[in-house]
């Protein structure tokens, strides 16, 4: 009676720890890798334990065996082009740059292919890519010279889990794309060791001797940019008006001149250290106080205000616009005295 009491109890207490082994490997397997998870390579053990009282009423316990589980790589990457807005160009610009960051997604560490595509439908001009450049020195800002140029199959990124590089694809753009053409790319990002649909299995090929299997992005993927051209372009005319000492029109020596200069940007994008100068005539004098800048007076010195008057060595007029988008005027007008 003794020996069949205590096998009953042993026999109940590893019938519940085999189900718990079982289920804590069931739910390692089923729950979604994610980046930073659990390692490719790594060994998940488990080892159950019954505890039991025997016939005369002694605590024990007895552990099962252990169940070692090897955690096979995930296969999975994401691509993201940086920033969510057109990049400007101008007509036949070359070397334009587009970042994209890339991010390996899976639990292992893996080499990724990066093709470049510039024959896309739904725009109105293809890019010519150049040069697709690795940022190595992970500033997030193309710097010739020091970032690597990518070649296929020669120096692919190997990403750690949960690590990112960012991708600079280089374009040049047709002489003859017009204002407001946009003009398509995309890059696309392979794990080197196999792309597939989710599921699939490369046996052998993941870190630590495991499999590599596909994860939900299919271990690819691709995301699209635009160029916009932007082909901003400058008008800039000069008139005059005269005022006599006798309140006539004619120029005599004590006449007073007023200059209206008119910048006027058309297109499409924005034009940048917009400067306008403009000497003194010989045979007159600068009137002081009288520069403005969309009418609003600028003082003679160099100071905080966009104008001013420099007198030496060639008298002149000096104004600063900084950046003026396509559709805006900027006026500046000054006065001069006839000697």
């Amino acid at each position: 009676m003794r020996t069949d009491y205590q096998w009953s109890i042993r026999n109940v207490g590893l019938a519940k720890a085999i189900p718990l082994a079982i289920a804590t490997a069931s739910i390692a397997f089923a729950a979604p890798a994610m980046a930073a998870g659990t390692t490719a390579g790594s060994t998940i053990s488990n080892t159950a334990t019954a505890t039991y009282e025997d016939p005369i009423g002694t605590p024990k316990s007895i552990d099962s065996n252990t169940v070692d589980l090897r955690v096979d790589e995930l296969l999975d990457v994401t691509v993201v082009r940086v920033g969510a807005v057109d990049t400007p160009t101008a007509p036949g610009a070359t070397n334009q740059v587009i970042a994209f960051t890339v991010t390996n997604n899976g639990n292992g560490s893996e080499a990724f292919k990066l093709t470049p595509n510039a024959a896309l439908g739904g725009d109105q001009f293809d890019p010519t890519v150049a040069t697709v450049v690795l940022d190595t020195n992970g500033n997030g800002v193309y710097d010739p010279g020091v970032d690597t140029v990518y070649t296929s199959g020669s120096n692919d990124p190997v990403l750690a889990p949960d690590a990112s590089v960012t991708v600079f694809v280089l374009s040049n753009i047709p002489a003859g794309a017009s204002d407001g053409n946009r003009g398509q790319i995309n890059l696309t990002a392979a794990a080197t060791t196999g792309t597939g649909t989710p599921g699939t299995s490369f046996a052998g090929l993941g870190q630590g001797g495991g499999d590599a299997v596909v994860g939900t992005t299919g271990a690819d993927s691709v995301d699209n940019a635009f160029y916009l051209v932007q082909n901003a372009t400058i008008s800039f005319s000069k008139s005059q008006s005269v005022v006599d000492p006798f309140g006539g029109t004619k120029v005599v020596p004590g006449s007073i001149v007023t200059y209206t200069l008119v910048a006027t940007i058309s297109g499409t994008g924005t034009l940048t250290n917009v400067v306008i100068g403009d000497p003194v005539p010989i045979g007159t004098a600068f009137l002081t106080g009288t520069l403005t800048v969309q009418g609003t007076p600028a003082s003679d010195p160099t100071d905080a205000d966009p104008g001013e008057y420099i007198s030496s060595p060639t008298p002149k007029i000096n104004v600063r616009l900084g950046s003026v988008p396509a559709g805006e005027t900027r006026t500046v007008t000054f006065k001069v005295r006839v000697n």
